[in-house]
């Protein structure tokens, strides 16, 4: 039977006493393979496949004069946002509280943090083996991390100054990214609230729309030609790195939980309903108004679909996964080729790769529909919000909090970001100078994509 007794979350300095759900005894779960089989494939889909999928993504997506930066800027994130989260970055995200939406800073890689809380069941044969379950956690917590910088790297792609990026990465997971893990997944005041974010809809994918777009309009625009024609250099390989994209997100929806609980395979089987239906209407659409299907439109609809199942992907039945795919595929759908290309401000704003729509806006819709949808009984074994019901249920507070822990996130980010940019820009230029933006990689970086 399962319990429903409040539980007080990551109240441990730096290592977190309890996985995201309450697991009681009809789950059945061995400790041992919850925290060392379970966390680690899910880290390696999550973390390899999303990375990788990532990097090859925005590599083909790109014009071939910015393959080599578009992916090395996605690299060095996920390089650089590692060692300043074993460094300081994990504690402010999930240690002890400074501030209702802050942790306090400090580092997370030594032994007596990583095995703290090593959990030693008894086996069958009598006696007691070891699991690094802190360990695991430090690291499945800073793919999501990496992955939330490299998604904020498409909207700053073409044109960014590779210096003011190395800069630019440190300090927004330092005073953007811990904010919102905390205060929502680290036992801040909107986790004690009671909002929901199953995987990371609103710290990952609401904030890094929100910083990315914002970040472009500082930085500025890429050239006139390069903004006006710009195919994919390699569709195929496109297609590739979205299917990494794809099955890396079964990895973090599994994962989130950070345990073998019946409700994880449901979670991934709703991500993947979502996920296809949002395609299949963004592709109809497309067809509709443009006369033509196009293999990029539906990427960006299963992209937008993925996004807006994972803060509910848990917590709600199979149909609301239809119908979240079908609004993920038809609102940011509507506001990227409808809304954007009749707002004069919006254009102004060189976003590469619409992160404002497919995951802002998309996030913003998938929080929003979860304070709709989010079944009571799924919500009884997620803790911080074991007593909530989505408006569907009869209680419409759930969707309130959604939408005021959404307007936190967006704040937040804008000025956050803006204030990182002000500060780089004193010392670095943000944009890259007119000879590298002519030239591309073999000026920037002296490297080309292929080299003949």
């Amino acid at each position: 039977m399962v319990t429903t007794e409040p539980v007080a979350p990551y109240n441990s300095p730096g290592v977190p006493d309890l996985p995201f759900f309450n697991t009681g005894e009809s789950q059945n779960a061995s400790p041992m393979v919850s925290a060392t089989v379970f966390g680690l494939v899910a880290v390696i889909f999550f973390g390899l496949l999303r990375m990788t999928g990532l990097v090859i993504f925005y590599e083909s997506i790109v014009k071939k004069k910015w393959a080599v930066n578009s992916a090395f800027m996605a690299l060095y994130a996920y390089a650089a946002v590692l060692i300043c989260w074993v460094t300081w970055a994990y504690k402010m995200s999930f240690g002890d509280e400074l501030l209702p939406f802050w942790g306090k800073a400090g580092p997370a890689f030594a032994q007596k943090i990583l095995i703290k809380n090593a959990i030693v069941p008894e086996t069958e044969h009598g006696y007691k083996d070891g699991s690094l379950e802190t360990a695991t956690f430090v690291f499945l917590q800073f793919v999501f991390a990496g992955v939330t910088v490299v998604i904020l790297t498409g909207a700053l792609l073409g044109r960014m100054n590779f210096k003011a990026w190395m800069a630019f990465v440190p300090l927004w997971l330092t005073f953007s990214y811990t904010v919102g893990a905390f205060s929502l997944w680290g036992g801040g005041f909107l986790f004690q609230w009671g909002v929901i974010d199953f995987a990371g809809g609103y710290f990952t994918h609401l904030s890094s729309g929100t910083a990315g777009f914002t970040a472009a309009c500082w930085v500025g625009p890429r050239l006139q030609e390069d903004r006006e024609k710009i195919p994919p250099n390699n569709v195929p390989l496109m297609l590739t790195g979205a299917g990494f994209l794809w099955l890396g997100w079964c990895g973090l929806i599994g994962g989130a939980p950070y345990a073998v609980i019946s409700f994880s395979f449901m979670a991934v089987l709703n991500t993947n309903i979502c996920a296809a239906t949002s395609l299949l209407v963004w592709t109809c659409l497309d067809v509709i108004f443009s006369k033509k299907a196009t293999v990029t439109g539906a990427l960006q609809g299963m992209i937008a679909g993925l996004v807006c199942i994972t803060p509910a992907a848990g917590i709600v039945q199979g149909w609301a996964a239809i119908v979240m795919g079908v609004l993920s595929g038809s609102i940011p759908w509507f506001t990227m080729m409808i809304v954007h290309e009749k707002s004069a401000m919006l254009k102004k704003v060189d976003d590469t790769l619409a992160v404002v729509h497919t995951h802002a806006v998309a996030g913003l819709l998938g929080g929003a529909l979860t304070g709709l949808f989010a079944d009571p009984t799924l919500c009884s074994l997620f803790l911080g919000a074991m007593n909530s019901k989505g408006a569907f249920y009869g209680d419409g507070m759930q969707f309130v909090k959604q939408i005021v822990a959404a307007a936190f996130v967006i704040a937040w980010n804008i000025v956050v970001t803006s204030i990182v940019m002000v500060v780089i820009d004193h010392f670095i230029p943000l944009k890259m100078p007119e000879l590298q933006l002519q030239i591309g990689d073999a000026e920037v970086h002296g490297e080309e994509l292929y080299a003949l």
